[in-house]
């Protein structure tokens, strides 16, 4: 199974259909982050803190799995130069809509994140990643090909699935229904779930695999939060759904 692309193509579907991450920023967004009112997720809810970022101005900043026009034109509008890679045709469609509508210039890559990198060592001072490590298997390579593409210093933001959604059916948040780890490429069962609501081919990851992940590739772990699904049976009863962090690579 090419499950990567069964995912590009499931995404394009949820673009098309209004999906919520796939919506680009507005021109007021834009002029507004100009001016400097903007904030970003990597996370369902809670913005980023500012703090996280370096001085974006001059920067060269790589959206990794980022595509859909949200994130890198604040970035832009900040000073940086932007560079996206994502599978989906039309979450790069999104970037390129904001792009020529704003009028300034973006490197545009459809390409697969479990596949070695396109960029030389050492290329870009900030990746920003939001959840999307839940389309994957295996997530090590992908921090090992971060730290490699980072220059000295440079600071990788991730947001994380924790796992704890893969536990339960899409609708029934307050039964548990499937055990960890949620693997449809070695359970059928899985498979099955996700191919009836459409949500592509997703995995759960642990705290090994996302963090632990982090710092075996080199990372220095700076901060870390956490944040809920911000609707649904799990949200009301605070149960922290995903994490975000911000990593180094040391100089």
């Amino acid at each position: 199974m090419d499950y990567t692309k069964i995912n590009a193509k499931t995404i394009d579907q949820w673009v098309e259909e209004g999906w919520q991450w796939g919506i680009p920023l507005s021109h007021e967004a834009f002029v507004a982050a100009k001016e400097g009112d903007w904030e970003m997720l990597l996370t369902p809810t809670k913005p980023v803190p500012k703090a996280w970022y370096p001085d974006l101005k001059g920067k060269k900043v790589l959206g990794l799995a980022s595509g859909g026009g949200q994130q890198m034109p604040i970035f832009t509008a900040l000073g940086a130069e932007c560079t996206v890679l994502d599978y989906s045709s039309k979450q790069i469609e999104s970037e390129k809509l904001v792009a020529e509508r704003e009028g300034y210039t973006i490197e545009l890559l459809q390409a697969d994140m479990t596949q070695p990198l396109p960029f030389a060592d050492g290329t870009f001072d900030m990746i920003f990643h939001p959840v999307s490590n839940v389309y994957i298997e295996d997530v090590l390579p992908v921090w090992m090909e971060c730290y490699r593409v980072l220059k000295p210093s440079g600071r990788l933001l991730a947001g994380l699935d924790n796992g704890f959604n893969f536990l339960f059916d899409e609708g029934d948040e307050s039964t548990i229904k499937y055990a960890l780890p949620f693997n449809p490429l070695k359970n059928p069962e899985h498979l099955e779930a996700l191919e009836k609501s459409n949500s592509g081919v997703q995995f759960s990851h642990t705290i090994e695999e996302q963090i632990r992940g982090q710092l075996q590739a080199g990372f220095r772990l700076l901060d870390v939060y956490e944040d809920t699904n911000g609707e649904g049976f799990l949200h009301e009863q605070g149960v922290p759904t995903f994490w975000a962090t911000l990593a180094v690579k040391e100089a």
